[in-house]
């Protein structure tokens, strides 16, 4: 009797009929294989000097730029980024490589005045295998800004992705071209898995998701952080630069049909209501939506059926609720351009909803935003932190001191002046607060004290 095969598919969201790839899933046997290739690699990685993992660092650079047309085109057809998106990822996973193969040559402990005769220093070291867990939206800035200070400080790592973006992480593995970074194609046994045997555990993912891997790390033991989107608000005040901060707004909540953790999925106005949505839907209608590999496609589809769903069945509850759909909420067959059959849906913006209702608390991951009203800054601050996640904020402002007063206020990890909610910078740190993010932030110097150790060590004099 034949077992069968459990294979991972990932097909186009722009048309689903085309598959991206298949993999057999690697079961926790395969999982515990790449575990130990990667343990057996470990000291030898570690005991590398600096110089030598700076260049391995800088290899897989210089690969990924080489292939970067290559690696955009993928991820259009993967994940469903516009192709100026995907571009930009690219060019952002080799800049996350360049600033980690410098990041080795960073301090690792510190000297230190001992109380009696001899040497007292503090050491840094890597924590071994680091397993890491990523979704499909960013599925190569994601994987790397986890895997490359891992493997910087000397860490190993197994990677498992979403199954959505299997073809790009597979394929970044094949550029990189290092043992020390295995990928193991799989859904939740595989993650399971990885979460039970690895020795530092990165997660990015959704809120539900991220509560089981936390609890499974912390059970074991082991580092884990997790980070676990948001319901992200932009307060506009009545000085704002309207035109510019709409523009800014529509891009952040519907670029890439707002399937990104930091996308805006609230929109507060402080006395000015009815300016704010005349300019939000006007620059929502600005923005190309359709194929996107289309160089002037912005929102392209969602990844997949049910995500499309999900988005106009939280438009049809809006209403439902005595909510106001202003433009959208309908999903769209036959895109002109070969998207029949994609997973597209029209930009949403809904307004009128009480503040406690589903679409304003909780995280509906599409191209659909609620417009809320405050009458004070008080009021918008209040409602700004009155969910159960702080994972990044915005504020429009034309008054510095106002800016700083309100920034102080919010319940996030990213506060944006007169920016978009989307949107990190790769060498400084990331994450939020709340059911946002659990453990040490994200990226830039950060990274070091997550993925290693900090031993202390005391040499006396012989006798």
């Amino acid at each position: 009797m034949t077992n069968k095969i459990n294979l991972i598919e990932s097909r186009s969201p722009h048309a689903p009929a085309d598959l991206v790839t298949s993999f057999p899933a690697a079961g926790e046997a395969g999982v515990q294989a790449a575990m130990r290739l990667a343990r057996a690699v470990q000291h030898d990685w570690a005991s590398r000097n600096a110089a030598a993992r700076a260049a391995a660092l800088t290899a897989g650079a210089d690969a990924v730029q080489g292939a970067a047309d290559e690696l955009a085109a993928l991820v259009v057809r993967e994940v469903g980024k516009p192709i100026a998106e995907a571009r930009g990822e690219v060019a952002r996973s080799v800049s996350i490589l360049r600033y980690y193969a410098q990041q080795v040559f960073d301090p690792v402990g510190a000297l230190h005045e001992p109380s009696g005769a001899g040497l007292l220093f503090t050491r840094r070291r890597p924590l071994g295998v680091a397993g890491l867990i990523t979704p499909w939206n960013f599925p190569l800035a994601i994987p790397l800004w986890k895997a490359a200070p891992a493997l910087a400080f000397g860490n190993t790592v197994v990677l498992k992705p979403a199954p959505q973006a299997l073809a790009c992480a597979l394929r970044l593995a094949e550029l990189l071209n290092l043992n020390e970074f295995q990928v193991v194609p799989g859904d939740a046994e595989e993650g399971a898995a990885l979460v039970a045997a690895a020795d530092v555990v990165s997660f990015t993912g959704s809120a539900s998701v991220g509560a089981l891997v936390r609890e499974a790390a912390v059970r074991r033991g082991v580092p884990v952080q997790a980070e676990m989107g948001g319901q992200n608000a932009s307060i506009v005040l009545p000085d704002a630069n309207l035109e510019a901060a709409a523009a800014q707004i529509a891009a952040a909540a519907m670029g890439f049909a707002g399937q990104k953790c930091t996308a805006t999925k609230r929109i507060i106005t402080v006395g000015n209501g009815e300016e704010v949505r005349a300019a939000v839907l006007a620059a929502v209608a600005k923005l190309g939506f359709g194929d996107p590999s289309d160089p002037g496609t912005a929102i392209g589809p969602v990844i997949d059926e049910a995500a499309r769903d999900r988005v106009v069945d939280a438009a049809a509850g809006a209403v439902a609720a005595g909510g106001r759909i202003l433009t959208g909420g309908k999903a769209v067959h036959g895109l002109q351009g070969g998207g029949a059959g994609g997973w597209y849906v029209e930009p949403t913006v809904v307004d009128g909803l009480p503040a406690d209702h589903p679409l304003a608390c909780e995280e509906v991951f599409g191209p659909i935003c609620v417009i809320q009203d405050a009458a004070s800054v008080d009021e918008a601050v209040e409602l700004a932190n009155g969910v159960r996640y702080g994972l990044a904020s915005a504020v429009y402002t034309g008054d510095l001191d106002r800016a700083l007063d309100i920034s102080a206020r919010l319940d996030t990890g990213l506060v944006k002046v007169n920016a978009p909610t989307s949107g990190v910078d790769f060498y400084l740190p990331f994450g939020g607060e709340k059911d946002s993010s659990y453990g040490g932030r994200e990226q830039g110097k950060a990274a070091q004290d997550f993925y290693t150790s900090t031993h202390t060590i005391t040499v006396g004099p012989a006798r």
